[in-house]
């Protein structure tokens, strides 16, 4: 039996969220600079047979249920515009926390398209595969390969990988669930409306982490005030991070209830993970790298 192929499905992070407007259908018009961090779910394939997926790790449980998984849902979306497509059986390790703002579910539904793009002899770049990315979620695309770029429309402009330093951070996550739908309630913008934001700072070819770190400080998370209202966990999780030393900024990504701190250097954030971690037992904290 051949050893399969494997990838991983890093942590998607949001370091802006700016809300521009809604259009008339209901979608939100959204500009976000998006990295990836070095945590990561694990997926593997082991090629021919049926379809099937099997989900393990400590955060399987909160996965749902397998047959309704993104993994299937991304491999049968390009199965579908690709007849005769050589499956198999994936494996997903789930480290990631779900539903938490990171974009692990989409990150996995990439990874499958990675895998069987790499099995298929097809381009990750190839129509079939950007077309059954888009059709899985909004957030798949940008995980197909997965570098930091701006992310605008309704996720399905995708922008051409920016150059940045690496930022050192932590991940926590308190362990609420704040469903998307409610907190773009929250937000109360009516369709076709506009929110009159000023255009989205330029963060590529910032070379050294200070001045990156200073350029976010101009920016927002739109999402952050009505998440913070559905749960003000998230608020504690946010003041538990910046209240460590070393930390130069942070914000919720995505539509929480992750966090996520940015520290001076590697120490910095190591010893944030280990000082939250003991004093929030229950919280999901990792310290790592943003890229």
């Amino acid at each position: 039996m051949s050893p399969g192929l494997t990838t991983r499905a890093p942590a998607k992070v949001n370091l802006t969220l700016h809300v521009l407007g809604r259009r008339h259908d209901g979608y939100h018009v959204l500009e976000s600079l998006v990295v990836f961090a070095g945590v990561a779910d694990r997926l593997h394939l082991q090629p021919g047979g049926g379809l099937s997926l099997s989900v393990a790790g400590p955060k399987a449980a909160a996965a749902g249920p397998d047959d309704d998984n993104l993994v299937l849902r991304a491999a049968r979306a390009l199965a579908e515009r690709r007849p005769g497509l050589t499956l198999g059986a994936f494996t997903l390790t789930k480290n990631l926390p779900a539903a938490a703002g990171i974009g692990g579910g989409s990150s996995d539904a990439a990874g499958a398209l990675r895998l069987l793009a790499r099995l298929n002899g097809l381009a990750i770049d190839h129509p079939d595969v950007v077309a059954a990315a888009r059709a899985t979620g909004a957030d798949v695309p940008v995980c197909l390969d997965p570098r930091a770029r701006m992310m605008r429309g309704i996720g399905d402009e995708i922008g051409p990988p920016v150059p940045l330093p690496p930022l050192f951070a932590v991940l926590a996550n308190p362990g609420v669930a704040v469903p998307t739908p409610e907190v773009f309630r929250r937000l109360g913008l009516a369709k076709g409306g506009s929110t009159g934001s000023a255009a989205h700072p330029d963060a590529g070819g910032i070379a050294d982490a200070v001045r990156l770190v200073e350029t976010l400080g101009a920016t927002r998370n739109d999402l952050e005030p009505p998440a913070r209202a559905a749960a003000p966990e998230i608020g504690a999780a946010l003041g538990r991070l910046a209240e460590q030393p070393g930390c130069r900024l942070a914000r919720m990504s995505g539509s929480g209830a992750t966090v996520f701190g940015i520290y001076d250097d590697c120490r910095a954030a190591s010893r944030a993970a280990r000082v939250v971690s003991r004093a929030e037992p229950g919280w999901w904290v990792k310290a790592t790298v943003l890229r």
